[in-house]
């Protein structure tokens, strides 16, 4: 029988909070994909409904999935693959501000979450804490 497994040491604590943040986004753009959209500053076209479609499937389906196996399962790896998600999201958001002129307030403050919750699972997962 698989038990929910609760986190022992620190650097779990870590890594199970950033999957537990990603849930929550997750649930967010599933249940609330027109405010989610509204917040990561995009706008759909009222004659194109399945944008909000795209937000509930390919976006939270990730996020929800990813998160969800992360904490059911607690194992490095998966640790590894949700730390390595966050860390390429801070990537594309980096290239994004260099040669998009994106480089304001938003986009420095989600690179700076998103470094972070990049770095609790891929510390945890590695090793290192």
């Amino acid at each position: 029988m698989i038990e929910f497994y609760w986190p022992t040491t620190q650097g779990e604590w870590l890594a199970w909070s950033s999957a537990l943040v990603t849930i929550l986004f997750g649930l967010m753009l599933l249940f609330a994909p027109r405010l989610s959209l509204r917040i990561l500053r995009l706008q759909t076209l009222p004659d194109h409904p399945e944008a909000v479609s795209e937000a509930r499937a390919t976006m939270a389906g990730f996020y929800l999935g990813v998160g969800l196996c992360a904490m059911l399962f607690a194992q490095p790896l998966i640790y590894l693959a949700i730390g390595a998600g966050w860390a390429f999201t801070a990537f594309g958001r980096i290239i994004s501000m260099m040669s998009d002129r994106g480089v304001t307030f938003f986009n420095l403050a989600s690179v700076v979450i998103e470094i972070l919750l990049a770095a609790a699972p891929l510390l945890y997962g590695l090793g290192w804490i």
